[in-house]
């Protein structure tokens, strides 16, 4: 690439970082309407009957579609088992040639992680394709994870790259095996799962695992609902959140309401679940200051337009 060529990349990727760190939930009038003054478990229900029924696309697809939904700054796929906080990656994958066939070690390819394991649904659609809970992850990684729940680790057996582990879980009174994400991306699968339970309600039920499914409400096993919540208060929505939600909305026409009115959690499943959530008075996800990892990227992408004019 000539020094002109390369100054043009780098400020075409700047102007989408600028983009990012605008971003907010731009949720259409009246999407939420059913749920407007509800609380608890009929919240869930109402906010279930907004976002039931999405045009899931097949499974294949979801390849083309991580490039809408999951790309960095600098267009490599965001993996959120291998990328840090702060966007630095010991290694990174191109959305077409690292499609994982075969794999041996960490940084061979990418696949298509089920954050809620497929088996806990019986791989059944559209729950197996759906791009909410879909997320394009290191091959190696996704399969030491398994069918593992999310957890807090304590005696630890494996970690990644990233700092990923399999171990022991110290959470809540459970105490099996558990993979445990960096503290970057806990609020994002939090709001995942909270997303799943909610979408799938009439399906919960269905649903065998230690953390989530077995009826409509609360959908969750009690460890794994207070881990969640706690995940979900300690790691804000995040630019990348408010994008992928937007991205994910373009493609299957619903969205994930945890996203766009965080406190939502709260009102379904938390403090204020004896409290009616009115939507005419909160504010949807606008995050203030802009996650770490894509300032840092920035900051980065700023230093190479800096080299390239000098």
């Amino acid at each position: 690439m000539n020094r002109l060529n390369h100054k043009i990349a780098i400020l075409i990727l700047f102007v989408w970082g600028m983009s990012l760190l605008q971003a907010y939930a731009q949720v259409p009038g009246g999407y939420y309407k059913m749920a407007e003054g509800k609380k608890g478990h009929i919240l869930k229900t109402a906010l279930f009957h907004s976002i039931k029924n999405p045009r899931v696309i097949s499974y294949s697809a979801l390849w083309g579609a991580f490039k809408r939904t999951d790309m960095r700054p600098d267009g490599r796929v965001w993996d959120i088992y291998s990328t840090q906080e702060g966007g630095k990656a010991p290694y990174s994958f191109d959305f077409d040639t690292n499609r994982c066939g075969r794999y041996h070690r960490e940084g061979d390819c990418y696949n298509r992680e089920h954050s809620v394991p497929k088996s806990w649904f019986k791989e059944a659609p559209p729950m197996f394709s759906d791009l909410f809970h879909v997320y394009p992850t290191d091959g190696y990684v996704n399969g030491r994870r398994g069918n593992l729940p999310y957890g807090e680790v304590g005696i630890t057996s494996w970690v990644s790259a990233n700092g990923s582990k399999v171990g022991q879980n110290t959470f809540g009174g459970y105490t099996k095996r558990v993979f445990e994400p960096i503290d970057e991306y806990k609020g994002d699968l939090a709001r995942t799962y909270f997303y799943m339970a909610t979408a799938y309600e009439d399906k919960l039920s269905n649903w065998k695992s230690d953390q989530i499914g077995g009826n409509r409400y609360p959908g969750f096993s009690q460890w794994s609902l207070e881990l969640l919540l706690k995940w979900h208060r300690e790691d804000p929505v995040s630019e990348k959140e408010i994008r992928r939600n937007e991205a994910v909305y373009a493609i299957q026409q619903n969205r994930n309401p945890y996203v766009d009115y965080p406190e939502l959690a709260e009102y379904v499943w938390g403090k204020r679940k004896e409290q009616s959530f009115s939507f005419s008075k909160a504010k949807n996800a606008k995050p203030q200051q802009g996650d770490r990892s894509t300032r840092r990227w920035l900051d980065k992408i700023r230093q190479s337009i800096k080299n390239t004019v000098q």
